[in-house]
C-alpha cells in the first residue's frame, strides 16, 4: 500500500513537472504562435465551409512560415509533402491542416534530436561554449551550471574567454550565484592554458561537469578559431575524449542570419548542438526548425528569460504543441 502510494505521487509530480514545462514553453512561443498559428486562420478564414484544402491555400501559406523563419528551403520541403496530400484529398478541413503541419515539423526537429552526445565514462564531461558576443553565451554557461547543479551534479567553470576582462567578471558573478567555482587567469591570458588548468582540478576532484567559456569570436577570424582548435588539442592531451560537446549559442531573434553564422560555426568548430537565447522575445522561434532541417543538428536547451532558471531542455514535441494551442 505505502509502495503504490509513493509510486502516485512520484507519478503525480511527475505530471505536474510536465505540465509546468509546457506552459513555459508555451509562454515563450507565444509571439511565433500569434505570427504562425493566427495567420493560418487568416489564410483559410475565406475558405467556404466543407471545402477541402487545395493546392491554392497551401500557396498562400508559404509567405507565413517563411514569415516564422522555417526558411525558404524548409518551408518548400514542408508544402510540397502537404500538396501531395491536398492532391490526394487527404486534407478535409482547417484542423487537419494544422495536425499534418505538427507532424511535419515535428518530423524534421526529432530526426536532428536523435544525434546524443559523446558517451562519458569516469572523466569529467568537457562542454565547449561558442558563439559570437551578445547571443547570451555567458549567460547561458551560468544558467546551464544551474541546471546541472540542479540535477545533483558538480560543475567547474572555465573562463577562457580572455580576450575580454568583462566576460571573466561576467562568469564570476554567475559563479557565485550558482554556488560554482571559476578557475580563471588574467585578462589576456593564453586560453589553453586555463582550460589546461581547469581539466587538471576537475580530475583531480572527480568533477561531473567542466563547462568552458571560449572567446566571443567571429568566423571571419581565422585565428580565433585557431586558438579554438588549440583549446581543443590541450583537452584531448588530458581526456582523451574531450570535448564531449560543443555547444553554439544563438540568439533566436536574429533568425536566418543566425542561421547563417551557425552554417560556418558548423564547419569550422565542430559544433555538435544548439543552444537558443532569447526565444521569448522573437515572432520568429520557426528558426528552431530551420535550424533542425538545414544544419542537422539537435537543440539541446532553448532560453527563455533572464533569470537562472530560465533555460529549458529542448523537447521537441512540446515546442511544437506549443506552436499552435
Amino acid at each position: 500500500m505505502i509502495q503504490t502510494l509513493f509510486g502516485s505521487l512520484e507519478d503525480e509530480n511527475k505530471e505536474k513537472q510536465k505540465s509546468g514545462f509546457f506552459d513555459r514553453m508555451k509562454q515563450a512561443v507565444t509571439r511565433t504562435r500569434e505570427n504562425l498559428s493566427e495567420r493560418i486562420d487568416d489564410v483559410v478564414s475565406a475558405i467556404p465551409i466543407g471545402k477541402e484544402i487545395d493546392r491554392e491555400v497551401l500557396d498562400d501559406l508559404e509567405a507565413t512560415l517563411i514569415g516564422a523563419d522555417l526558411g525558404t528551403t524548409t518551408t518548400r520541403e514542408v508544402l510540397d509533402r502537404l500538396r501531395d496530400k491536398a492532391d490526394r484529398k487527404q486534407i478535409k478541413d482547417v484542423d487537419e491542416l494544422k495536425r499534418l503541419l505538427k507532424e511535419e515539423l515535428l518530423s524534421i526537429l526529432e530526426n536532428a534530436n536523435k544525434q546524443p552526445a559523446k558517451a562519458v565514462d569516469g572523466e569529467p564531461e568537457v562542454i565547449l561554449v561558442v558563439g559570437v558576443n551578445g547571443t547570451g553565451k555567458t549567460t547561458t554557461i551560468g544558467k546551464l551550471a544551474n541546471v546541472l547543479r540542479g540535477n545533483g551534479k558538480t560543475v567547474l567553470l572555465c573562463a577562457a574567454d580572455t580576450f575580454r576582462a568583462a566576460a571573466i567578471d561576467q562568469l564570476e558573478i554567475w559563479g557565485d550565484r550558482t554556488g560554482t567555482e571559476v578557475i580563471k587567469t588574467r585578462p589576456g591570458g593564453d586560453p589553453a592554458a586555463v582550460l589546461f588548468d581547469a581539466l587538471q582540478a576537475a580530475k583531480a576532484r572527480k568533477t561531473d561537469y567542466v563547462i568552458v567559456d571560449t572567446a566571443g569570436r567571429l568566423h571571419t577570424k581565422s585565428n580565433l578559431m585557431s586558438e579554438l582548435e588549440k583549446m581543443k588539442r590541450t583537452a584531448e592531451r588530458i581526456i582523451p575524449t574531450a570535448p564531449h560537446e560543443t555547444l553554439l549559442v544563438m540568439d533566436a531573434t536574429t533568425g536566418q542570419n543566425g542561421l547563417q553564422q551557425a552554417r560556418l560555426f558548423t564547419q569550422s568548430a565542430g559544433v555538435t548542438g544548439i543552444v537558443l537565447t532569447k526565444l521569448d522575445g522573437t515572432a520568429k522561434g520557426g528558426v528552431v526548425v530551420a535550424i533542425s532541417r538545414e544544419l542537422g543538428l539537435p537543440v539541446r536547451y532553448v532560453g527563455v528569460g533572464e533569470k537562472a532558471g530560465d533555460l529549458l531542455p529542448f523537447d521537441p514535441k512540446a515546442f511544437v504543441d506549443s506552436m499552435f494551442s
